[in-house]
């Protein structure tokens, strides 16, 4: 990551040295030190109150961020130096980072991302905004612009173009281990204690290929406190199996109902749920669209962050 790899240590030794300051008392203040240049929102919506980073510039073109499963808001600090010329509000989606999680009973059902965003750009008077997305979020943008496309004006993909598909043939079964998986969880689990900052960065590490520079950001963000240390704060819930996925043939006409302008930029070698077929087949579809690929991992707009902020610049100001 060069010198955006030392701009993330940075921002860790800091919130280090907050875990340091307030020993167990406060998880906020940990997540918040590693905020770097964006100031913490707090928007209220229909299902509960939702947490964000704003940065740039307040007069800027407005444009709303949506991070991956399981990542939140800081996963866009590297790219706020890039876009620092636009309204940039990153929202920590609901039970990820520092946002509430969904009421006790309930699930996070697909079509509801969609009523977070638009909750979010009403509660924000955002009448209008460009959406940008990683991998689910990347989705969740797809879908809403798809969905209403007179709220958005140009869409910016990273690793994703629509939501994961399933075969029909598959429904039954996927349907047979998420019931069974749902009833099985009652109420929020006990977080198991991680003793230090370090540990949670490696429990990560362990399930995600990703620079630690980018692990340390995401995880700093979703940690809370507890007697001893820390424990995620994202919802366990989340790591339940779907019940229902689409039908491949269903998301292809979602995405013939985008209407503005997208770029995809995508990774290589490409994720196995995202092969190169399948996303050239989905950009078929669009009516205007442009596709960058560069060498890399999923989260590449985190490790290269001067290739992907200038085309993510460039196309949001209309250039490309």
């Amino acid at each position: 990551m060069n010198r955006d790899a030392d701009a993330a240590s940075a921002l860790w030794r800091a919130a280090v040295a907050a875990r340091g300051a307030v020993g167990n008392a406060d998880a906020a203040a940990v997540g918040n030190a590693v905020v770097g240049a964006g100031r913490e929102v707090l928007v209220e919506t229909a299902r509960g109150t939702l947490c964000a980073l704003r940065s740039g510039d307040p007069a800027g073109r407005k444009l709303l961020a949506l991070h991956g499963w399981l990542d939140n808001a800081a996963s866009f600090i590297p790219l706020q130096a890039a876009l620092s010329s636009f309204d940039l509000v990153a929202l920590d989606l609901p039970g990820h980072g520092a946002s509430a999680h969904r009421a006790p009973g309930y699930d996070y059902v697909f079509v509801d991302w969609i009523h977070d965003v638009l909750d979010v750009l009403d509660a924000l008077g955002w009448p209008q905004a460009m959406l940008l997305g990683h991998s689910m979020g990347g989705a969740i943008a797809s879908m809403v612009a798809a969905a209403t496309p007179e709220r958005v004006s140009r869409l910016a993909l990273i690793e994703a173009l629509g939501p994961v598909s399933g075969k029909a043939s598959d429904a039954g079964e996927r349907l047979r281990k998420a019931v069974p998986a749902r009833r099985a969880l009652r109420g929020e689990r006990p977080g198991r204690v991680i003793p230090t900052l370090e540990q949670a960065v490696k429990q990560r590490l362990a399930v995600s290929s990703m620079a630690a520079e980018a692990a340390q950001l995401i995880v700093a963000r979703n940690l809370r406190a507890l007697p001893g240390g820390f424990a995620w704060r994202s919802d366990p819930r989340l790591t339940l199996p779907g019940h229902v996925r689409s039908d491949e043939a269903v998301v292809l006409d979602w995405l013939r109902h985008i209407e503005c302008p997208t770029l995809v930029i995508a990774a290589d070698p490409a994720p196995v749920y995202f092969t190169a077929e399948a996303r050239g087949t989905r950009l078929a579809q669009l009516r205007d669209a442009r596709l960058e690929v560069i060498a890399g991992g999923h989260h590449l707009h985190m490790e290269q962050v001067d290739h992907v902020g200038a085309l993510l610049r460039a196309f949001l100001q209309g250039a490309a």
